[in-house]
């Protein structure tokens, strides 16, 4: 697996150090207030974990499952549900947890199917934010790296799902996806 990286972008230390000030900035924020975390499985389920550990105020978190990238490393564009909220939202504060913010498609679409159900406000917090992809006019709230435009995998990240047990963010070398 590790002859697959063809460098390390994030070390595990980098990623400890902006995680715990994620959750720190995110608890300023949000003192006093009815939070929900959200989480897009099922990259996220690593950094949302360690991130909900540095989280210090009252919270609750759910999931949501979606697709719009088949076994390719392009987004469809298409974004199909596969597993919806299991609580009611209205009047909550949803933080949604991403992985990456890439192209952008997939959380444009949630926000928006989300505010329907009239939460109190919709903010995104991401892992890695790569704005050069971007085609949806949306960004992140709280980001902790931007990152380039590369094939990352690790920390949840995967590529046709494997890698996501990595404890560091990589660069997939090329040759192991084209």
């Amino acid at each position: 697996m590790l002859e697959d990286i063809q460098s390390v972008l994030l070390s595990e230390q980098q990623l400890e150090a902006r995680v715990a000030e994620l959750g720190e900035a995110i608890s300023s924020d949000f003192a006093g207030k009815d939070v929900v975390f959200i989480g897009v499985l099922k990259g996220c389920f690593i950094f949302m974990a360690d991130l909900m550990r540095h989280v210090t105020i009252p919270c609750s978190m759910d999931f949501m499952a979606v697709s719009s990238y088949g076994s390719g490393t392009v987004s469809t564009g298409a974004v199909k549900i596969n597993k919806d909220l299991s609580q009611d939202i209205a009047g909550k504060h949803v933080i949604f947890v991403e992985d990456i913010l890439d192209s952008g498609v997939t959380l444009s679409y949630l926000t928006n199917y989300l505010k329907v159900r009239q939460p109190a406000s919709v903010s995104i917090t991401t892992l890695m934010d790569k704005p050069a992809r971007r085609k949806a006019d949306i960004k992140a709230d709280y980001a902790g790296f931007e990152v380039p435009d590369a094939f990352v995998v690790g920390y949840g990240l995967d590529y046709n799902e494997k890698y996501r047990n990595l404890p560091f963010i990589g660069i997939l070398k090329p040759e192991i996806y084209s």
